[in-house]
């Protein structure tokens, strides 16, 4: 039978069923001709298929109904156990805490005196553990502080009590490190990153190793090469670890065990070099006008110097030398030797004017560096002084330290400026004074000819 020839309400019905998966229709299917007996026949086979599926599941959802109630029946038995054993739990902590209240004060009537003797003992080793661990003898004896942590948790403990060799052994180091104060000597292990170095330990002062000064951090136990080494003692210290008997001079910081504080404040005191550099441009412009000062005045030195050996020379002998200031003054008495004495001396005070700015050149520059020096120094530690203020404006004052190490440091310019100043005049005094006696003995002479022209 044709699809074209089917009632319109079947085709419907049946574009239906295919559409909701009743009738499975494929592309070649669509393109085939059914009967009604034979669609009628696939629709009976569905039917009684899935009627087939549907029977399955419901016998798989009845038989899990069961085991589920047979789970929770097991579920609430298994609570009803655990709830009895609960109980029974509770009776036994409850008889338990009975036993050890009852066997507490057993003890605690059997210690009688020896539990206030275990609480000294407590502190006593407590305060030895801090001892030990801030003591550079722990470089050497570590297991100390182990086992007094041991022994303080055992004498702390309920079920346990110290052996007569523990308590012993807490006096044993209490006095060993006693001894070991005033003992002088040597070991190995590790220093910083080496594995293994010789160390001399210098009763509970400090620790040196190749002639360096080494510091120990309590925290760690570490012991590592200070970042910097006191001055001078380097040598002492290599000799120390040398001798094998006998005394050798070797300095110690008294005031610490760790590395000390005196021995960090002169590690930590700045050197000139480090000084110099604080002064920073300012401190660098004085420094320079020092260098060109000190230039100046051995230039003028050497100069004068020489120009002196000439004149005195020349005032030994009767030839004149016209390469020193008094041979010219004797070579202008000569050229005007005819002239009368007025004009004569006219003409010798004009040589002795035009020699004495050769003689002086340079020392009115030394005085006005002398002079300009504590001025620039001054300069610089006002500088220094408002960048010290403006910091306590910014971070506070609460670290007088710093704020010192700050004032220090603009005072550097103004010691700088003193250092300049202070040799600069010295330099132009003695200069000064070494021009004056020439022009002295350059006026004497020229006096001295106009005198013997006036008398002839």
């Amino acid at each position: 039978m044709n699809f074209k020839n089917v009632a319109p309400w079947l085709r419907s019905a049946l574009f239906a069923m295919m559409v909701a998966g009743l009738v499975p229709v494929s592309s070649a299917a669509a393109e085939q001709v059914f009967s009604l007996n034979e669609l009628l026949q696939q629709v009976k086979q569905g039917r009684i298929k899935d009627a087939a599926e549907n029977k399955k599941r419901e016998a798989a959802f009845v038989a899990e109904k069961a085991r589920q109630e047979e789970r929770i029946r097991a579920a609430i038995a298994k609570v009803k156990a655990l709830e009895a054993e609960s109980e029974q739990l509770e009776q036994r902590f409850d008889d338990n805490e009975l036993l050890i209240e009852e066997k507490r004060k057993q003890r605690d009537e059997r210690l009688g005196s020896l539990k206030e003797l275990f609480g000294h003992f407590v502190a006593a080793a407590g305060d030895m553990r801090t001892r030990f661990g801030n003591s550079i003898t722990a470089s050497q004896f570590p297991e100390r502080e182990v086992f007094l942590s041991g022994l303080i948790k055992k004498m702390n403990s309920e079920t346990d009590l110290p052996t007569i060799e523990e308590i012993e052994q807490l006096w044993f180091g209490l006095h060993q490190e006693m001894t070991e104060s005033g003992n002088v000597v040597k070991y190995d292990m590790k220093v910083g990153t080496e594995a293994q170095r010789e160390v001399v330990r210098i009763g509970l002062f400090n620790l040196l190793s190749k002639g360096d000064y080494l510091a120990f951090d309590p925290d760690t136990g570490s012991v590592s090469v200070l970042p910097r080494q006191p001055a001078g003692l380097a040598k002492s210290a290599s000799q120390l670890q040398e001798a094998t008997s006998g005394f050798v001079p070797v300095g110690i910081d008294p005031t610490g065990a760790a590395g000390g504080g005196f021995l960090k404040a002169i590690i930590n005191t700045p050197t000139l070099e480090e000084r110099w550099h604080q002064g920073r441009h300012v401190g660098y412009i004085v420094s320079g006008i020092g260098v060109f000062a000190l230039l100046i005045a051995l230039w003028r030195f050497v100069v004068l110097e020489i120009t002196s050996k000439k004149i005195k020379a020349q005032l030994k002998r009767d030839e004149v030398d016209a390469t020193n200031p008094l041979g010219r003054i004797l070579m202008a008495a000569e050229t005007h030797k005819g002239a009368d004495t007025e004009s004569l001396e006219l003409h010798l005070e004009e040589a002795v004017l035009k020699e004495t700015p050769k003689i002086q050149t340079g020392l009115p520059l030394l005085k006005i560096i002398a002079m300009v020096a504590p001025l620039l120094g001054l300069l610089g530690t006002v500088t220094g002084m408002i960048i010290v203020f403006q910091a306590i404006t910014i971070y506070g004052a609460g670290d007088p330290k710093a704020m010192a190490g700050g004032i220090s440091s603009a005072l550097v310019t103004t010691v700088l400026g003193l250092l300049v100043a202070i040799p600069t005049l010295l330099m132009h005094t003695m200069l000064n004074g070494k021009a004056r006696n020439m022009l002295h003995i350059l006026e004497q002479q020229s006096a001295g000819i106009v005198a013997e022209r006036a008398g002839a």
